[in-house]
């Protein structure tokens, strides 16, 4: 496409929208589980019942699937010296000084920061979770351990909402982002000056 660059191939793309699915649904019946407040998201897996039977389900297919686009941008997701300069000039990043700030890869320190939450928060979601799981494992531990399963599920699903939220935001923020995941492409103009390091690497 003339005058344009692959950001994404379609098979990441088809990976991060299932992700994405499989998030709302847990987090919705997650809160569910969480609070009374929260127990009409319930239906959003077909009620209580329901929705006690899919949400471990689908929690492991969520960690698979995030763990797989995970693994691709490993490498891409490493912290650099320019990435801890970016962070120490957070205030540019804000006030939307691009000029003042070093040249970045394809993710800047905040995305990459956010996909470092997320896989912590997907790890730890998987493995509480796991024990918690009554049909499968939950016998397995104690009453004690279950209790800290309980705590460090609820505090890994707040940190990876927040996240998301964020991750969310900042798509909308910068113009041109949810395009790359919808088509798959970014114009040159958009990957020189949002990520000049990736440009110049794939600008050949």
């Amino acid at each position: 496409m003339s005058g344009l660059i692959k950001r994404y191939e379609a098979n990441e793309r088809l990976n991060h929208w299932a992700t994405a699915i499989l998030f709302i649904l847990l987090a919705c019946s997650g809160l569910a589980f969480f609070h009374p407040s929260f127990w009409f998201l319930s239906g959003v897996l077909g009620g209580g019942e329901l929705s006690r039977f899919l949400h471990p389900a689908l929690g492991v297919l969520m960690f698979l699937s995030f763990m797989i686009f995970a693994l691709q941008k490993l490498s891409d997701n490493t912290i650099k010296d320019h990435d801890k300069k970016w962070l120490g000039q957070i205030g540019d990043v804000i006030s939307n000084r691009d000029d003042n700030l070093p040249e970045i890869g394809k993710y800047n320190a905040g995305q990459k920061l956010a996909y470092w939450a997320m896989v912590l928060s997907m790890v730890l979601l998987m493995g509480s979770g796991l024990i918690m799981w009554r049909e499968f494992f939950s016998h397995m531990f104690t009453v004690d351990t279950l209790r800290i399963a309980v705590i460090v599920h609820a505090l890994s699903g707040f940190v990876l909402i927040l996240t998301i939220i964020v991750h969310v935001y900042a798509s909308i923020w910068v113009k041109g982002t949810i395009k790359a995941m919808t088509t798959g492409f970014v114009s040159r103009a958009w990957a020189k000056h949002h990520h000049p390091l990736w440009f110049k690497s794939v600008d050949k």
